[in-house]
């Protein structure tokens, strides 16, 4: 149920053979001359000239564009524009070869042996070889959060086309966790790994559709065609297919202020804006130069102390569910009903795999008689119930404000105490200082990564989780494994560990006639056209 609005590209029926598949001022001059690039009109039997220039304004400096270490949507967005992994995800949010070719499993579930494509050129001219492969997938393997799911596995070269991936246990999982955007698994020439540093990579060469032609700090990073790619086959679904950097060059500029993004977009100085600040969000889109696309980005998520204090109690916690309005919550913390999603899964609603609606009976209950006679069946006594939060984060302080008066108008003795960030995540990090709090989290593309099962997040501690997490990781088939999660969902929303609220969204701002942009965790920008 995303709701985009523009025109997308469909989901690419793939992935058959995978075993589990998956959850400072811009620059003065930004016009560009019309390329040579021409795209034919048959109904008009004339063509449409193109830009030779895309030029997308973004919120911040990257901090580097070295995305094994760091865990950033600028870093992640401007890099897969430069780097490819062995595999990454289609539009279903499944798991697709891109530098790889194919892959098989031992009997045993330990080896995974990955043949890779030939012909496939590094920036600097050289073929990508499984000397390549083996350094970079090493490097990620130490330097990666996201690859503590496979802690213990080892890269090894079998021929210059051919690498084996040794992992510690068996886990249906293994090739979803190499495909996960987030800190990907960036394949760089082997050279530039062994003079990485302790902060990782400082050459930043890949096999992606572009090359880094010039970073100028603070301003811009332009990244220019590359001549020579080989592009994997099949369509253009989300991050695998089709890849034609379409436009000669993509600038990224530089913008902190989002007035001026947001100006640039109106002049046509920037054909995109990055981070468009929802409360412009109705203003925006009645400008008929403009074309908004609104991307679901993650959830806000009410959670829960289940360890010590009044909502200990299981059906003390049940009578909170039961109280919640959550398209009240919502509309106060995005303020358009066009900005969110009411839905009651963890994962994105529209992934093909860990997309569940388990637990939806306890879900936008808006039952506050319910939760009244809940209330005596808990023995409550008027007990305070702390919620804490920040206005630091607008969605989170006044999504807050709203349970707060939904719970009192219910019967309880809510209480809410602000601080600013750094404080509140001192106070929600401690159950003796908490009992509920709200915050929003961007998707993972695995459940078993999300912040929910973590015992260090909320304090969640239930045999049910780490039996969940262990079935889903252990099941044989992709049918298996969403049916685990299934029930684990299903289990989170029955005990009252926490609840989704809402699906939330990011806004991106197009000059109307922007043609292919697309959206998959990041925006994507290699099929992108801008006529002159």
């Amino acid at each position: 149920m995303r709701r985009d609005l523009l025109t997308r590209t469909a989901a690419l029926a793939v992935g058959a053979t995978l075993m589990l598949t998956a959850c400072g001022a811009p620059a003065s001059n930004n016009s560009a001359a019309p390329s040579a690039e021409q795209s034919p009109d048959a109904s008009a039997a004339q063509s449409t000239s193109y830009k030779s220039e895309l030029n997308v304004a973004i919120a911040a400096n990257p901090p580097s564009l070295d995305p094994h270490g760091i865990n950033s949507n600028i870093v992640g967005g401007i890099g897969m524009h430069i780097y490819e992994p062995l595999f990454s995800l289609n539009a279903s949010y499944e798991a697709v070869p891109v530098l790889a070719e194919s892959y098989t499993v031992s009997d045993d579930g330990l080896v995974y042996t990955i043949k890779l494509r030939q012909g496939v050129k590094f920036h600097n001219g050289q073929e990508m070889t499984a000397d390549d492969v083996v350094a970079s997938m090493n490097l990620w393997l130490e330097r990666c959060a996201k690859a503590e799911l496979i802690s213990g596995s080892t890269f090894a070269k079998v021929d210059d086309y051919t690498v084996t991936l040794t992992v510690p246990e068996a886990s249906s999982d293994i090739i979803m966790v190499l495909a996960a955007p987030i800190q990907f698994a960036a394949i760089y020439p082997k050279s530039v790994v062994d003079a990485a540093g302790p902060d990782g990579v400082t050459e930043y060469i890949g096999t992606g559709p572009y090359q880094l032609a010039e970073w100028k700090q603070d301003q811009y990073v332009k990244l220019t065609r590359f001549a020579d790619y080989q592009s994997p086959e099949g369509e253009s679904s989300g991050l695998v297919g089709e890849k034609s950097a379409a436009t000669e060059t993509i600038y990224f500029r530089v913008v902190t202020d989002s007035a001026t993004r947001i100006a640039g977009l109106q002049t046509g100085q920037y054909d995109v804006s990055e981070e468009v600040p929802l409360e412009r969000y109705e203003e925006l889109s009645s400008d008929t130069s403009l074309t908004l696309d609104v991307e679901t980005g993650g959830t806000l998520n009410l959670f829960f102390n289940t360890t010590q204090g009044p909502l200990a109690n299981e059906t003390l916690r049940q009578a909170v569910l039961a109280a919640l309005n959550c398209d009240d919550i919502l509309l106060a913390a995005y303020g358009d009903p066009n900005l969110y999603t009411l839905d009651p899964g963890w994962c994105p609603p529209d992934d093909a795999v860990w997309g569940s609606e388990a637990g939806s009976e306890y879900y936008n209950q808006n039952n506050p008689e319910k939760a009244k006679e809940l209330l005596t069946e808990a023995g409550y006594n008027n007990e305070p119930i702390v919620l804490v939060t920040t206005p630091d984060y607008s969605e989170m302080y006044n999504s807050t404000l709203v349970v707060q008066e939904q719970l009192k108008q219910a019967g309880f003795n809510a209480q809410v105490e602000q601080y600013d960030f750094s404080t509140f995540m001192e106070h929600r990090a401690d159950p003796a200082q908490f009992d509920l709090f709200i915050t929003s989290n961007s998707y993972n593309p695995l459940p078993v990564q999300l912040s929910v099962l973590s015992q260090a997040w909320a304090g969640l501690d239930a045999p049910e989780v780490s039996e969940g997490i262990r079935a889903i990781r252990s099941a044989a088939t992709t049918e298996e494994a969403s049916a685990a999660w299934d029930k684990l969902q299903g289990f989170l929303y029955e005990y009252g560990a926490a609840t989704v609220l809402g699906h939330y969204t990011g806004v991106y701002g197009l000059r109307t006639g922007v043609e292919g942009f697309d959206y998959l965790r990041y925006p994507i920008y290699w099929n992108v056209k801008v006529p002159a």
